[in-house]
């Protein structure tokens, strides 16, 4: 048995062909070049094409085929929203991908529910039940497994955890991200870096030699570990909101272990003891002290292992639906 894995993200796509058992026969990426529309959906429909046939070419066949994408998987309608690519509001992704797949089982889920799986199968999730992934990066959002089963909602919508209201006022700028995404996703982090810089014109480091709108994650991390004094300022701020956002979710859906993961896990990887410190002060108390908060072990293949994944509890929901 073939399973191809498809993770598409903001920037790229990536595919991996894997066996029953996770086992990885293939990888690889392309870059999504500014591609937008129907040339984003071309570009997925066009790999797949082509990985099916390279299948065939090896004397095995591909089985089933699960995709990660960026935003909402609506299962109802078979479209997508992707906030991130141009024009796919409601994008007919499974319409185009089952000409090309044929008599091949197709499934497509977000990448937060993908991530979630991913570590499930073969990360640091492997055994549980109950887990959350929250992934860190030009966003932020969960993937929820309660009692084995991915929690979608009843319109596909759950674990979009930007969203998280961790903060008072409200304020006119959350508006278009959320109060947890606009401070403490990787874009979050520049964006309060910009709003520090433009309020401290006293301000001297690392930082000020940058132009504001070219700073980015990955500067705030260099300048941290510097001592930069703006950079621990944004830093902090980070920790204290994913920290509430740990001990919020440990207090709504009592998990054996959260996976932190994204492009920030990455750099912040180092920052999960002080994470773990903060949110023990907001979680309930006996909760917190049963659970584990973990880097992921996959890191940036967690959405394609997940897809895989994905694939092959497809075709196993399927074949039970048959007998």
């Amino acid at each position: 048995m073939s399973l191809l894995g498809i993770d598409l993200g903001g920037t790229k796509l990536a595919s991996a062909v894997f066996t029953e058992e996770g086992s990885l026969l293939s990888r690889d990426s392309i870059l999504l070049e500014g591609r937008t529309g129907e040339a984003v959906g071309k570009l997925v429909t066009s790999r797949i094409g082509i990985l099916i046939k390279e299948a065939k070419s090896n004397n095995h066949n591909i089985d089933s085929i699960g995709i990660s994408v960026p935003g909402i998987s609506n299962t109802r309608k078979g479209t997508v929203w992707a906030p991130n690519i141009g024009g796919w509001e409601s994008y007919p992704l499974m319409a185009e991908v089952n000409e090309i797949a044929g008599d091949i089982p197709v499934i497509i889920d977000s990448d937060r529910a993908c991530h979630v799986l991913g570590e499930v199968w073969m990360g640091s999730a492997r055994g549980c039940r109950d887990v959350v992934f929250l992934a860190v990066g030009t966003g932020i959002g969960a993937g929820i497994l309660v009692n084995g089963e991915l929690l979608r909602g009843s319109n596909d919508v759950a674990g979009a955890i930007g969203w998280m209201a961790l903060d008072r006022p409200f304020r006119d700028k959350y508006s278009e991200c959320g109060c947890f995404e606009y401070h403490a996703s990787g874009e979050g982090i520049a964006r309060v870096a910009r709003d520090l810089l433009a309020e401290n014109v006293t301000y001297s480091g690392m930082l000020r030699n940058k132009e504001p709108q070219n700073i980015n994650a990955s500067d705030l991390f260099n300048a941290w570990e510097a001592g930069d004094p703006l950079a621990k300022e944004v830093i902090d701020g980070c920790i204290e909101f994913w920290g509430m956002a740990v001990a919020n979710i440990v207090s709504l859906f009592n998990p054996e272990k959260i996976i932190l993961g994204g492009g920030v896990f990455g750099p912040a990887v180092k920052l999960i003891p002080t994470i773990m410190k903060e949110a023990i002060r907001w979680a309930q108390p006996v909760g917190v002290t049963q659970m584990s908060l973990e880097a992921s072990s996959l890191g940036g293949d967690a959405g394609v292992y997940g897809a895989g994944y994905l694939a092959f509890k497809n075709l196993n929901t399927l074949s039970l639906t048959k007998k």
